[in-house]
């Protein structure tokens, strides 16, 4: 089977296929269409790899269909390949560096998430960048009325409670047309988080294990669905300490010399399903107070 590596670029995507030490073709294309003269239906099947990214899914599934074995490098690896080594990095040499290691049989493969749970990602994705937004929003009005003298506002109301508390709140004229721009704007965001939420409900409510998860103390919708969107596939690991580990909740370990040095926990993984679950600790702790 021939051993290809691409590299994924904003603009275009580098070949590369090798054969034991050689490089037997190589070139670059705008588009996966471009693919087709390597990597088509009517071609030999290869195995080849991409480094994990949000380009890499669509890709993915067009190789897989037209019958090719694709392995997702993980990223936080892909240095052990020798990707960036001796200060030369660019797409061509990457691709090449990806091949190579594709011949030799070393490739650190990342997890395929199921389709199902790619959809329900990309929604809790959407979602995550709409509450950020508001709270911006809401933040920058606090600031403008603040800075007017007009402190009359709660700091303490919720966030998604914070434009009706500002209806309701008697400003000044001046400072009230000063924040309209961006209270319309926050109505905005509201309505499509809104919107947003009822779908990620309906990705939800398909999904038994999400709702297994929520019944969890300190354990919301929003926490089960997105770490069943990360895991997707529990048998994968065979320890529940792997998933501590694979989320970066494990701590650090630098010991040599019969000498242990533990330090504080990695921190490498998906970053916002970390801080997620320790805010549901959080929320547990405070159950118990």
């Amino acid at each position: 089977m021939r051993s290809v590596g691409l590299d994924l670029g904003s603009r275009k995507i580098a070949y590369c296929e090798v054969a034991g030490e050689q490089v037997v073709e190589r070139g670059m294309v705008t588009g996966l269409e471009g693919l087709q003269r390597w990597l088509g239906p009517t071609t030999e099947p290869a195995r080849v790899a991409i480094e994990a990214c949000r380009e890499a899914w669509v890709v993915h599934d067009k190789l897989s269909e037209w019958g090719h074995q694709v392995l997702l490098v993980d990223t936080t690896r892909s240095k052990r390949l020798g990707i960036g080594q001796h200060g030369r990095k660019n797409d061509r040499i990457d691709a090449e560096v990806i091949a190579r290691a594709v011949e030799r049989g070393g490739i650190p493969a990342a997890h395929v998430l199921s389709p199902a749970r790619r959809e329900l990602r990309e929604h809790l994705s959407i979602r995550r960048t709409l509450v950020e937004t508001r709270a911006q929003y809401v933040m920058t009005i606090r600031g403008m009325i603040r800075g007017r003298h007009a402190k009359q506002v709660v700091g303490t109301c919720r966030t998604k409670d914070f434009v009706a508390k500002l209806h309701e709140t008697a400003l000044g004229e001046p400072t009230r047309e000063l924040v309209a721009p961006l209270v319309a704007a926050l109505e905005v965001v509201e309505e499509q988080l809104r919107v947003v939420d009822q779908k990620v409900e309906q990705l939800c409510a398909r999904e038994p294990v999400v709702l297994l998860l929520s019944t969890a103390p300190g354990v919301g919708r929003i926490v089960a669905a997105a770490y069943v969107s990360v895991i997707d596939d529990a048998e994968r690991f065979d320890k529940a300490h792997q998933v501590g580990a694979y989320l970066g909740l494990a701590p650090s370990e630098d010991s040599t010399g019969g000498n242990r040095r533990i330090g504080g926990i990695t921190k490498k993984g998906n970053a916002y399903m970390r801080a997620l679950l320790i805010e549901a600790a959080h929320s547990i702790l405070r159950l118990k107070d």
